[in-house]
């Protein structure tokens, strides 16, 4: 081999070693979810199956929607064992492997099953966004449930890439598969998901009797979880609010005349009021737990995380939701957290 192919040779195997050193490093660096706020936060993790309905998407036909559940809630301080961040299959959800912070590195701030905090609490249903699994909203999860909330964190079973059921892990099948769908299709996905999260609101209710206010509950959806948060609140006659966060709505989807907050949403039209903001630079995943994965240079590129440092946005975020939960669920007079990064949208209403 001539001298100059050897020297280039060493070189790009030094670059090499270096750069994938460098991601080593970074994926084994320590990441915090944890939540501040009055609270400390137990976590729940459970299967229900909603025996009044087929589940469509499921490729063996003729059995009941079964969902996997995180519910995240105000507990007794210092009781229950450290949860970890993704326990037994949901380390699925582990893509890009040293490009990505290695979970066992994440720090939830959270406690496995403890005793619930005396009191009763009102209900809030995350669901999340295209593909994506509720555990990969813990930042903004546990931090409602620091402020004094019941949060179930549904996973769309079949839609979803990864979820977890009885301790196996199940992909998304064909017919519930939202990407590369049409508007006919994502419709009906929709309809599911909003049935599914009105199932969670009572079920939480029903798994935590006695520290649950089930008269109130306010449903929070991620991209096309926002348009099913919308059609849950709409058949929901306890619904207070509903949330969006970079949510795609879909034509036809229904007039709400409870209040919404929007935030990187765009306009909308509604009776009710419409509190719609955008976070300046922050992309699409900058609402989930990627916000503050370490990622390597190409996976933080190729991901729509925007330009914005992630703990700011979810820092952001947390204080817009908790302003409209307490507007929501107490009756406070809605005022927008104070934020040089935030600009407030233009809405029509109907």
């Amino acid at each position: 081999m001539p001298r100059m192919r050897r020297i280039v040779v060493v070189s790009v195997i030094v670059v090499l070693a270096g750069l994938i050193g460098y991601a080593t490093g970074q994926s084994r660096a320590a990441v915090d979810v944890g939540p501040s706020g009055p609270f400390a936060v137990g976590v729940g993790m459970h299967d229900w199956t909603d025996r009044s309905r087929y589940d469509q998407f499921s490729p063996n036909g003729g059995e009941p929607r079964t969902l996997s559940a995180w519910v995240w809630y105000p507990a007794v301080p210092g009781k229950g064992a450290p949860s970890r961040y993704a326990p037994g299959a949901w380390r699925g959800l582990h893509r890009y492997g040293i490009a990505e912070t290695g979970f066992d590195h994440i720090r939830t701030g959270t406690r496995v099953d403890p005793p619930q905090s005396p009191g009763r609490f009102p209900v809030v249903v995350l669901l999340p966004g295209l593909g994506l699994s509720a555990p990969q909203y813990q930042a903004i999860a546990a931090g409602m449930a620091a402020r004094g909330y019941f949060v179930a964190g549904v996973t769309p079973t079949y839609s979803a890439k990864l979820t977890v059921l009885n301790g196996h892990p199940v992909p998304a099948s064909r017919a519930g598969d939202p990407t590369d769908q049409n508007g006919t299709v994502l419709a009906s996905i929709v309809s599911v998901w909003a049935a599914d999260a009105r199932f969670a609101a009572a079920r939480t209710a029903v798994q935590y009797n006695g520290h649950v206010d089930p008269s109130r509950v306010v449903y929070v959806g991620h991209e096309l979880g926002a348009a099913a948060a919308v059609s849950a609140c709409h058949s929901d006659e306890h619904c207070a609010g509903a949330v969006s966060l970079a949510g795609t709505m879909l034509a036809g989807s229904p007039a709400l005349s409870r209040p919404r907050l929007l935030l990187n949403s765009g306009s909308s039209a509604g009776r009710g009021p419409v509190m719609a903001y955008t976070i300046g630079g922050a992309g699409k995943l900058a609402f989930t737990d990627y916000a503050v994965y370490r990622l390597a240079w190409p996976v933080r590129r190729l991901l729509p995380l925007g330009s914005r440092d992630g703990r700011q946005t979810l820092d952001i975020t947390g204080g817009y939701l908790d302003a409209f939960l307490a507007t929501s669920f107490r009756g406070t007079p809605w005022h927008a957290p104070a934020s040089p990064f935030v600009r407030a949208d233009d809405v029509t209403s109907g």
